[in-house]
């Protein structure tokens, strides 16, 4: 058994199960002398040891040997009278790794054209490379403790929604981007987020290569009370204000609930329609006459008072611009 144990020691490389890892950790930290390690095209290996980067071997085949390779000098294990390297080995993808998803929750905003709050989503895919495999390890594997890809992806993942967070807000805030149609600018923030990720990962050896499908979303619910506030205000500013656009709203409302049957209640509708139809006369008339008895405003014109139909006999006062 000890020769079969000696024998898998003399020959190191990443296990094909474990291909497609970001990165792989060889499970034994006393490696033989004169082993060969084999790295591949896309990888690396790092010797790692008290916390520190102590030597890369690029891709090829190579044998463990501290005469050939001089870091290696700072790994032996005397008390095995040198026959044996204390180290971490980690075998590091240096490719792209690609369709990673991300998004999630980003942040409550407030509307700059509306003054509402707002929660804001984002969903979306990215790719992920190792650009500096010694940072990877000493930053990330060694201080947090992140080896599989889930671990390293769902750190990434908070990372980029951090990103995005303070990027899309700063605009939002700064800039005045109002929420409705902000997908618009869509290519805009994927740039900036790409640069601010590069900025934020570059101390764990990490990048972000590109993004895709990029979608920014709001509450169904938000979404709703933000067009509603538009249509709000468009309608107000055709009725001319907004006593007269929320006449109009109701009479609108009163409109369908008489096409449907209003039944016994019908002729008090109409009153109540004619009522308000009358205010909105008035309220576009430049001189209006206030009823003495109630205080509606009315048209010059009237004769009677729109809300209690007590008669104008001219003496009120009004009110207006000639």
């Amino acid at each position: 058994m000890g020769f079969l144990r000696d024998l898998r020691r003399e020959f190191i490389a990443r296990p094909d199960a474990y291909k497609a890892e970001i990165l792989f950790k060889w499970p034994d930290t006393n490696i033989r002398r004169r082993s060969q390690v084999t790295v591949e095209q896309d990888e690396v290996a790092v010797f790692f040891r008290d916390g520190t980067v102590r030597g890369i071997l690029q891709p090829g085949v190579s044998t463990l040997d501290s005469s050939e390779i001089p870091f290696l000098g700072d790994l032996v294990d005397s008390l095995t009278g040198g026959n044996y390297f204390k180290t971490e080995l980690y075998f590091v993808s240096t490719r792209e790794f690609a369709n990673l998803p991300f998004g999630g929750m980003v942040d409550n905003v407030i509307d700059p054209e509306t003054q509402l709050g707002v929660g804001l989503r984002v969903f979306g895919d990215y790719s992920l490379k190792v650009s500096a495999p010694d940072r990877l390890i000493v930053n990330l594997v060694g201080t947090r403790d992140l080896l599989s890809n889930d671990q390293i992806t769902n750190w990434m993942r908070d990372q980029l929604l951090k990103v995005f967070r303070q990027e899309v807000v700063t605009h939002i805030t700064a800039q005045a981007w109002p929420i409705l149609g902000i997908a618009a600018r869509n290519a805009e923030i994927e740039d900036e987020v790409i640069d601010g990720a590069g900025t934020a990962l570059a101390d764990y050896g990490l990048q972000v290569a590109r993004m895709g499908n990029f979608t920014i979303s709001i509450k169904p619910d938000d979404e709703e009370a933000l067009k509603k506030y538009r249509r709000d205000v468009q309608y107000t500013k055709l009725a001319g204000s907004f006593q007269a656009a929320a006449a109009g709203e109701a009479m609108e409302g009163i409109g369908e609930g008489a096409a449907k049957g209003g039944g016994a209640g019908g002729a008090a509708v109409i009153g109540a329609g004619l009522n308000m139809g009358a205010g909105i006369v008035a309220s576009s008339g430049s001189v209006q006459v206030k009823c003495l008895s109630c205080g509606t405003m009315n048209a010059t014109t009237s004769r009677f008072c729109t809300n209690c139909g007590r008669a104008l006999t001219g003496t009120e006062q009004t009110a207006g611009t000639p």
